[in-house]
């Protein structure tokens, strides 16, 4: 980092305004007189909530969509949401021109810490449910759009009548709800099954799939884990029902349709973003985008197990085929 001249940005010229202003001033001075310096314009820095390679590969990807001349810093919170709170008021006193939050964590230290800096984020699910919607922060989403997973679906299956689904109300019932709405003009239907724990996915399992042509897993952590993972997948090809996933590692173990995302590439589409905000094309507050790049898995040996024909075009353009 190199030293600049102290820039503070005001919302509002109220009284409370005024105040935060002021203390923030009193931050950044102290962390001068402290010798930390702060930051340049060009400066962009990266809090990662953890050292894990889904993190890395996309702020490797965010790293190679940035110009020349930007100066990168980097922190791991270790899982600490608290160690990330603390490093995010630093961050925010060194004030830096834009902030890559990278992971749950990350991104909510940084919401709940930094107000005045632009924060873009990735590696997050669901992220309004976490409150990721304040007007200085915007990013990339990690789902797939609904619209294209029900949409290859159909092109895979296209009898496709009845979806089957294991979900916990408190944690993905907005998903539910929008694939309902829109599954509804096509002719197809939604077989939701509520789970309210792990202990009740064995058993919804068993009641769930005589009634339904395919099972559509959605990213809900009550109902997926490894070892539930792996009951599913086998429960569901005893009784020859189709899986849908949203992982390759799905496809790889069984699953005969998976679309997902790549990681390097969230992280290129979240360096896009934040140049066009540094470069003034864009302002906040904006909507995240969607991810560009979809990379779907098959799993031949599984469609030829139950007896689906893959139509050419979908599986010469697929991504990985086990």
């Amino acid at each position: 980092m190199t030293f600049a001249c102290l820039q503070v940005r005001v919302a509002q010229p109220s009284a409370a305004g005024g105040y935060l202003a002021f203390r923030h001033i009193l931050t950044v001075l102290l962390w001068l007189l402290l010798g930390v310096p702060v930051a340049s314009a060009t400066d962009i820095i990266i809090l990662k909530s953890s050292d894990i390679a889904a993190y890395n590969q996309a702020i490797t990807g965010f790293k190679a969509a940035l110009p020349s001349g930007i100066v990168l810093s980097e922190y791991d919170l270790q899982g600490d949401l608290e160690k990330g709170r603390k490093l995010a008021r630093k961050i925010r006193a060194s004030d830096p021109a834009l902030v890559f939050a990278v992971g749950l964590k990350a991104a909510k230290a940084a919401q709940l810490e930094i107000v005045d800096i632009p924060v873009v984020y990735a590696m997050v699910l669901d992220p309004s449910k976490y409150g990721l919607t304040t007007q200085n922060m915007t990013g990339i989403l990690l789902e797939v759009p609904i619209e294209r997973q029900l949409a290859m679906m159909r092109n895979v299956l296209p009898q496709l009548k009845h979806i089957g689904t294991l979900y916990d109300p408190a944690k993905t019932t907005g998903l539910i709800d929008e694939a309902r709405r829109l599954l509804k003009p096509n002719g197809a239907e939604l077989i939701p099954l509520q789970v309210n724990n792990e202990r009740d996915v064995p058993g919804g399992l068993r009641a769930l799939l005589p009634s339904v042509d395919a099972l559509w897993l959605v990213p809900d952590s009550t109902v997926l884990n490894e070892e539930s993972l792996r009951f599913i997948l086998n429960t569901a090809l005893e009784e020859r029902v189709p899986v849908i996933g949203f992982s390759r590692e799905f496809a790889r173990s069984g699953a005969l349709l998976c679309l997902s995302v790549n990681y390097a590439d969230i992280g290129r589409q979240a360096g896009q973003l934040s140049r066009k905000l540094l470069d003034g094309q864009l302002s906040l507050p904006m909507k995240p985008w969607h991810p560009e790049r979809i990379e779907t898995s098959l799993n031949l040996k599984t469609a030829k197990f139950l007896g689906v024909q893959i139509p050419r075009d979908i599986e010469q353009q697929a991504d990985e085929l086990y």
